[in-house]
């Protein structure tokens, strides 16, 4: 780690980034600690006066109580899309700019998204576990109960954004109908729009959550969609786990509501609990979908160009929505 350096912004991380990662980090920024929570409390040793920025992820967050222990704050970067988790009332309060990773890694998380549609509906992961455990004996048709195949089934997308967008371009190859639940119908596609959670997956026959989630989408996905979505359905969330009410999805799985579900993203990160464990139709990866060598480049680079645009006092590249007036306003009052 670069020796500290008085002209050079002070940044501490919330997360565990990869080197590659740090060294540009570090090229115009002295790094001068991790936090291993977002509290106060671990902060690093003599570092609270001197922090101007930290660099972390929305599902690990910034708090009022963070926030005041550190005097010189004035940018929290998020590496990644969500920021669910960061007190926005109060960064604005204190003038504290707070930026995301847009749509940097998009593309990215679409794939991984796809992966684990196909590894739920078509029992991918139960498959390979039958043959490893040696339990391949004879073909026996229906193993894993019936199975739909995608090819004209109804593919609800929660959330028409980016990752959105990319994974219903995938889904054409599929043969899938689309349907989609968006803040407001977007004039640039032709898919059937439905104007809320519960519509959507009364349509559908598997359901996609891709939507940036905040405070106001906390447990979209609950018992009653889930309920509407059906016997036969699927669902898949790559976007926060908090937009999942992970309580429902078990009971819902327990009791044959849905067919199988998906997860990449959890409420609590990384996930410690049990309930979800036993269940052989859930797949479930550790938060990977944006990880991926061209997505951590480009995130990677898109804090960057905040961090510059931040301390040499202009608007940043990509302020989170709610914010997006002070970044206009706010400009040359960081200028280092």
């Amino acid at each position: 780690m670069p020796a500290p350096n008085t002209h050079r912004p002070v940044i501490v991380t919330g997360f565990h980034f990869t080197r590659t990662a740090l060294a540009a980090l570090s090229e115009r920024y002295e790094i001068a600690g991790h936090m291993d929570k977002p509290t106060p409390a671990h902060i690093p040793p003599g570092t609270a006066e001197r922090v101007q920025a930290i660099v972390s992820t929305g599902s690990v967050g910034l708090s009022e109580a963070l926030i005041a222990a550190l005097p010189r704050l004035s940018l929290f970067c998020c590496y990644g899309t969500g920021y669910e988790r960061v007190d926005l009332a109060a960064a604005r309060k204190r003038n504290i700019m707070v930026t995301h990773g847009a749509d940097a890694n998009a593309p990215d998380v679409a794939e991984l998204a796809f992966g684990i549609f196909l590894a739920s509906t078509r029992r991918i992961v139960r498959a390979d576990k039958m043959i490893r455990r040696g339990e391949w004996t004879k073909r026996i048709p229906n193993r894993f109960g019936p199975i739909a195949g995608l090819t004209g089934g109804k593919l609800g997308i929660l959330g028409l954004g980016a990752i959105g967008m990319e994974f219903a371009k995938r889904a054409k190859g599929f043969d899938l109908q689309i349907g989609y639940c968006n803040r407001s119908k977007r004039g640039d596609v032709d898919y059937a729009y439905f104007p809320d959670a519960v519509a959507l997956a009364t349509w559908a026959d598997y359901l996609i959550v891709c939507l940036r989630s905040d405070a106001s989408n906390r447990h979209i996905i609950n018992a009653e969609v889930l309920k509407a979505l059906g016997p036969r359905g699927h669902m898949v969330n790559i976007s926060r786990g908090w937009a999942v009410d992970e309580a429902a999805v078990a009971e819902a799985l327990r009791n044959n509501v849905i067919e199988g579900a998906a997860l990449d993203v959890f409420d609590e990160e990384p996930y410690e609990g049990t309930e979800l464990l036993q269940f052989d139709n859930l797949v479930m990866t550790p938060h990977f979908g944006g990880g991926t060598e061209h997505a951590q480049r480009r995130m990677t680079a898109l804090v960057r160009q905040n961090l510059d645009a931040h301390f040499a006092g202009k608007p940043v590249a990509s302020p989170v929505p709610e914010l997006r007036d002070m970044s206009l306003n706010s400009a040359g009052r960081f200028r280092q």
